[in-house]
């Protein structure tokens, strides 16, 4: 057995010392938690250090990796004592992180591939905060735990935003998974969506097959994988399946456009890096906004937001076109070689930032057709004029893009930044929209 491996386990123990809460209180884990952190600051060498040292810790013989972990999992503790979180997600993101990563190094063993890895650390930390959760809900009666699917929704959700960090942040970055983790199943968990047994499994076996395929299709990479999956899954539990309709339309056809016609795109220096596969920031960029949109409806539906849930919706598809029409607008438009500034109309270098062609603007207004479409379908409190007002902010998101990408990109903004502000723009004027008109009724 390696040292990471031997590391990882012995992490993993201290996680299931989490336990100590629901079984024998607060005051025994705190003292659990403070023997550790003891421990940790008085061990500067030797075997043991060897063995729970991170490669940063040996510049000055301190694990400060255990420690930033302990004091991580002792303000979630603090939370689920002194605050509203209840203890099963307490237990089960120690769990998830600290299992998840042990059964990570296992699969290392065996298997080079990078995605293989990360399905082993799902599987492990799915499994582990599942346990977590039965186990504290016998213990407690926590009432997070009282149903099976969202027993499985939280542990699932919980894993792959942890392997989605860990693949963007450094190993020794844990205590910022365990915190980001815990926040995110605290909140789910405050939203008690209501779900299946079938429910759960259709949506992570729709999620995770679609999240696989774009990455074997290389119109995404292991983090641009996992944010998509997550976002679905999430878009599924908490708002349906019409919304993921609507969500998924723009990573399809996004991703094959950013295929169309790439040999060209690299001959004119404008095509995506990794051959075209997203990663997270990019995932992130166009979708933070729509996410955003969901937890709101879902909030609302709940009772904890005054607003109409269907305001939400529209937000929602808002933003998703304003996506979509600045998706297809760069990734058709930029195999033409005479754009134009937006601002100046003066013609620019193909790549340049704010640089627009009217083919790219028509490819636009299609995309954002294409998403009013697919809302108005699925969803009847749409209707007609609220189909316009979606291809309405799907135009003016891609147009404050543009704006943004000739003035302030690469200076004060960098290309996610862009993109977010761009489908914030579409969610708000979609907003407008619908408030101004009899669209909620």
């Amino acid at each position: 057995m390696t040292a990471p491996v031997r590391r990882a386990g012995v992490f993993a123990v201290l996680c299931t010392l989490s336990l100590a809460v629901p079984l024998s209180g607060p005051r025994v884990g705190a003292a659990l938690a403070g023997v550790v952190l003891l421990a940790a600051y008085v061990i500067t060498d030797g075997p043991l250090f060897d063995l729970l040292a991170y490669p940063g810790d040996y510049e000055d013989s301190r694990l400060y990796g255990l420690i930033t972990f302990v004091l991580s999992g002792v303000a979630l503790g603090l939370m689920a004592t002194k605050a509203s979180m209840p203890v099963a997600v307490f237990v089960a993101t120690l769990l998830l992180v600290g299992y998840g990563n042990f059964g990570e190094q296992l699969v290392r063993l065996r298997f080079e591939l990078s995605v293989v890895r990360v399905v082993g650390f799902c599987l492990a930390a799915t499994s582990a905060a599942i346990v977590g959760q039965t186990i504290t809900q016998s213990l407690v009666g926590d009432a997070v735990a009282s149903s099976l699917p969202s027993v499985v929704f939280l542990a699932a959700s919980g894993a792959f935003l942890a392997a989605l960090l860990r693949d963007v942040l450094l190993r020794s970055d844990d205590p910022i998974v365990v915190l980001s983790v815990g926040l995110l199943l605290w909140l789910l968990a405050e939203l008690e969506p209501s779900i299946g047994a079938w429910e759960i499994v259709v949506a992570l076996v729709v999620t995770v097959a679609l999240g696989y395929a774009s990455y074997a299709l290389e119109t995404a990479s292991i983090a641009g994988m996992l944010t998509g999956i997550l976002l679905g899954l999430l878009t599924i539990v908490l708002g349906g399946y019409g919304w993921f309709a609507v969500l998924i339309s723009f990573f399809a056809i996004g991703g094959i456009s950013t295929k169309f016609r790439y040999e060209r795109k690299e001959t004119l220096g404008v095509a995506e890096d990794n051959n075209g596969a997203r990663g997270s920031g990019n995932v992130l960029g166009n979708a933070a906004v729509a996410l955003v949109a969901v937890l709101g409806y879902a909030a609302s539906d709940a009772g904890f937001l005054p607003r109409d849930p269907t305001l939400f919706l529209f937000t929602f598809a808002g933003s998703i076109a304003t996506a979509m029409s600045d998706t297809l607008s760069s990734e058709i438009g930029s195999v033409f070689e005479t754009p134009r500034l937006i601002t100046t109309l003066e013609p620019v270098d193909p790549g340049t930032d704010g640089g627009v062609t009217w083919q790219g603007e028509l490819a636009g207004i299609a995309g954002a057709t294409i998403v009013a479409a697919i809302a108005y379908g699925l969803f009847p409190e749409v209707g007609v004029v609220g189909a316009a007002i979606i291809v309405a902010a799907g135009i003016v998101g891609m147009t404050v893009d543009s704006l943004l990408g000739a003035t302030l990109e690469g200076t004060f903004l960098g290309n996610q930044g862009v993109n977010f502000l761009a489908t914030l723009s579409g969610a708000l004027i979609s907003a407008v929209l619908v408030l101004s008109f009899p669209v909620l009724g």
